[in-house]
């Protein structure tokens, strides 16, 4: 079935206004682009929504105002020449503003093409255009992802050879301090058991006993002077003097 003609007249739903005013702004600045490149045309175009927002589209590589001093000097005659400096200056500022708020606009439709919103007005080239772009922009992305990963994986690969090589030399330094203190405790064994085996060999009269330095003869309560003689047994008795009566 055909679509049905639509009636011309002010649309009461403000969403639906909207929606339509966005996107046959849409078309028409893309119809003043096909015609300025097509048929080589200076077009210029100026929007303005029910609050005041601008729109304009200018195929002029200069700037909006040229065109509009040759639209009023072909429609009025040749530009009034007591317009002061300041003036044309403030004017070229202003029109300066409103190309660089139309260029913003541009990129925020683009923007919102990029990511799936206002995907009507656009034609099936601008359609496929679009998806060159975002698989190009997608195959960039991967790409620098896996390099990142690829970076990090070899950071950490050095760090773990740096570990390693730590490793190594710390098992190293533990190992030749063990070896040092097994010979030390050897070295400590074998003086102690030197010494024992001395002790054992040592005669037990020297170690144990001294000589004394006296006759061979034991004389326990005896004394030189004193008037008791001991004489061998035999049938002859003395006596001791001063014992008997």
């Amino acid at each position: 079935m055909g679509r049905g003609r639509v009636e011309l007249k002010r649309i009461e739903n403000k969403i639906n206004r909207q929606v339509t005013f966005a996107k046959r702004r849409n078309g028409l600045l893309k119809k003043a682009y096909e015609l300025s490149v097509l048929c080589d045309a200076e077009v210029a175009l100026i929007i303005f929504s029910n609050r005041g927002k601008l729109y304009e589209f200018c195929s002029s590589s200069s700037s909006m105002l040229k065109t509009l001093e040759r639209y009023q000097k072909c429609n009025y005659g040749a530009p009034e020449t007591n317009v002061s400096t300041r003036e044309a200056l403030e004017l070229s500022s202003q029109q300066e503003y409103l190309k660089l708020k139309a260029r913003y606009e541009a990129l925020q439709r683009n923007q919102r093409n990029l990511l799936g919103e206002d995907l009507g007005p656009l034609s099936s080239k601008e359609l496929e255009s679009l998806e060159r772009q975002l698989d190009m922009s997608l195959k960039q992305i991967r790409s620098t992802r896996t390099q990142c990963m690829l970076d990090q994986l070899t950071d950490l690969q050095r760090k773990e050879h740096m570990l390693n090589d730590a490793n190594r030399t710390l098992k190293q330094r533990l190992f030749e301090g063990y070896n040092v203190h097994q010979l030390q405790l050897n070295a400590n064994a074998e003086d102690v058991g030197y010494g024992r085996q001395q002790a054992h060999h040592q005669p037990q009269g020297e170690g144990f006993f001294q000589p004394l330095e006296c006759e061979p003869t034991l004389q326990i309560g005896y004394h030189q002077n004193d008037p008791i003689q001991v004489v061998t047994a035999g049938p002859s008795v003395n006596y001791m003097g001063g014992w008997l009566p």
